[in-house]
């Protein structure tokens, strides 16, 4: 272990490479792809079929319509079905289910947490997974398994998005129209556009100037660069000059593949991820079946939550770099107990481990990239859980080939874009294509990311509902507006590890209180003012956030390093007894029958 002298400067380069980084504008720096910029996010998988409008009268509602084909949907909507609920409708802007993978086909994809915990609903679709960590097409067509298995391609409306959703109190149902002119009718809407599914681009000066090609990640143009998703060579960029903007998780999976294919390769740099190994391999299932049988899946997913979450297991079925991650920690209090086990000793338990793991990181990098200069500029200098963590086995071998050249900006990212290519300082990098590994929003209001603000009970907008922040019961009711359920992580189990996990719970609870409104006949459910007020109030005594640590380096972890506060934080919220015990908490509630919180009317 680095002496404590060391560590102090490591500690204060941190400081320093934070501050290179910070910037007044946080979130603005990024733009929307709207407007001029528009054709990012075009459909590059499936052509837009024109068709008449649906316009339903009351009598057409469907029992609920879900707006997002995702997991978000997948699984609410097989647990609806499990219910017995049968008219039940996907509406999604892409061409298909999917989700993020139905627009993450970018060369290289690939879930960076076990497969076996990441993918749901594993047992009972007939599913056997080859890899440890499955690839962007086998999630993509187990996603497609899972809407025939479940018959949710029936009532499926797809390259349509949602621009309105209206409560209408006459008829009790949500009234939702989208961008082809749809008005369709739902007793139950469920909002579930996931937190991840909006792209950015990199509001750099003259990024509309450029006349080569250019692309966003997330729009992957096999037309241009030739290959498919599953990892052909890319026989349009042989000749090519090829810039990409981003090295954050996308872009750590898809260089590998740009450097096999591109005649150059520019790797334009802001800030370095922190790479561990991700060891992928075959999975033996002459090892596993012993640990599987009945129910396996579910027991798989919460021992990960157990020890992800710093908990103890006799066994860590899932062994990955998050679970390694937290065993570190939690071997240190148990080997220090004059420490005691309160927050103050999991503290130092935690940056003492996470001191050791990026020395290791840092290691590792110079045992792999050749040159001493390369290898400095791609070592992370901040904590791990600073940014997300990256799992790769072929990323910095990338930086060995000699058509690959890392740009380096020292933390001020590209400074202008031109007519044809980069500018980096002084210094201009031609180039034939950019690719924009920019991400996604997170940060920005809920209305501008899933394109549409709620009216509910009254005509009250959902945006006005939450002038003061976000308010819930379990992160999914909301008062005044009846029958409308949001799915996601936010205040309730917060477990961004591994966010199927939280969809998984999500849709069973869905499931179950429209099976409930069904028994009893109510034509709404809706959470009283009391219920969500008491339910705020707990998540805010306890505290705890997902990202909000001002002392990291900038990223979408950490409202790019700016402190959140007030109204934003209150959608940062969990549960402050942690996921494991949120599970057990909503499975507890729904179980019990009374669905405390709640008027069936």
């Amino acid at each position: 272990m680095t002496d404590p002298g060391t560590l102090d400067e490591v500690h204060r380069r941190y400081e320093r490479e934070r501050l290179k980084r910070l910037r007044p504008d946080g979130n603005d720096q990024y733009i929307a792809a709207e407007g001029v910029f528009s054709h990012y996010v075009d459909d590059p998988y499936m052509p837009r079929v024109n068709r008449e409008p649906m316009v339903e009268s009351p009598t057409d509602a469907v029992d609920v319509a879900f707006i997002g084909g995702g997991f978000a949907g997948l699984l609410t909507g097989a647990a609806l079905r499990q219910a017995g609920v049968e008219r039940v409708r996907l509406i999604d802007k892409g061409g298909d289910v999917g989700g993020t993978w139905y627009w993450n086909r970018y060369p290289g994809a690939m879930c960076d947490t076990a497969s076996l915990i990441y993918l749901p609903l594993l047992e009972g679709t007939g599913d056997l997974l080859s890899e440890k960590y499955t690839r962007g097409p086998d999630i993509l067509e187990h996603c497609r398994r899972i809407a025939r298995h479940f018959d949710l391609y029936r009532d499926a409306v797809f390259s349509s998005e949602v621009t309105g959703l209206t409560w209408d109190d006459a008829d009790r149902q949500w009234v939702i129209a989208t961008n082809r002119g749809d008005r369709l009718r739902a007793r139950h809407v469920c909002v579930g556009t996931g937190p991840l599914h909006k792209a950015k681009l990199p509001g750099i000066p003259g990024i509309e100037e450029f006349a080569g090609h250019s692309f966003h990640t997330s729009r992957w143009d096999y037309d241009y660069t030739g290959g498919d998703s599953d990892g052909s060579v890319m026989t349009g960029l042989a000749n090519r000059r090829v810039g990409i903007i981003g090295t954050g998780a996308t872009a750590v999976q898809c260089i590998p593949h740009l450097a096999r294919s591109a005649g150059e390769l520019f790797v334009f740099q802001r800030t370095p991820s922190s790479i561990d190994v991700r060891a992928n391999r075959t999975l033996d299932y002459d090892e596993l079946t012993p640990k599987m049988g009945p129910g396996w899946q579910r027991r798989w997913l919460e021992n990960f939550t157990i020890l992800q979450t710093g908990g103890i297991a006799d066994e860590d079925l899932v062994m990955d770099g998050w679970t390694d991650i937290s065993q570190r920690i939690r071997d240190r209090v148990l080997a220090n107990p004059e420490r005691g086990f309160g927050p103050e000793a999991m503290l130092a338990a935690y940056h003492e481990s996470d001191d050791e793991k990026m020395e290791e990181i840092r290691a590792r990098v110079d045992s792999i990239v050749d040159d001493p200069a390369t290898a400095d500029a791609l070592k992370p200098w901040y904590r791990q859980l600073c940014k997300r963590p990256c799992f790769h086995d072929e990323y910095l071998d990338s930086f060995n080939r000699s058509n690959v050249h890392l740009i380096d900006t020292d933390g001020r990212g590209v400074e202008h874009i031109t007519e044809g290519g980069v500018m980096v300082g002084d210094v201009e990098f031609e180039l034939d294509c950019i690719i924009y590994a920019s991400g996604f929003e997170v940060g920005t209001d809920f209305q501008r990311r899933w394109g549409f603000d709620p009216a509910g009970r009254g005509g009250q907008l959902l945006s006005d509902a939450w002038a003061d922040g976000m308010s819930t019961l379990h992160g999914m009711h909301v008062h005044g507006f009846p029958n409308m359920f949001v799915i996601g992580p936010s205040q309730a189990a917060n477990l961004i590890s591994n966010i199927p996990h939280n969809l998984v719970e999500a849709g069973r609870t869905v499931a179950s209180i429209i099976a409930e409104a069904e028994r009893r006949r109510a034509e709404t459910v809706e959470v009283t003012a009391e219920a969500e007020r008491d339910w705020v109030a707990l998540l805010e005594s306890g505290g705890r956030t997902f990202g909000g640590d001002s002392s990291c380096t900038p990223g979408y972890y950490n409202n790019e390093g700016r402190p959140i506060e007030g109204a934003d934080r209150r959608g940062m919220l969990g549960y402050p007894s942690g996921p494991v015990e949120y599970f057990r908490y909503i499975e507890a509630w729904r179980e019990s029958g009374e669905f405390a919180g709640l008027v069936f009317d």
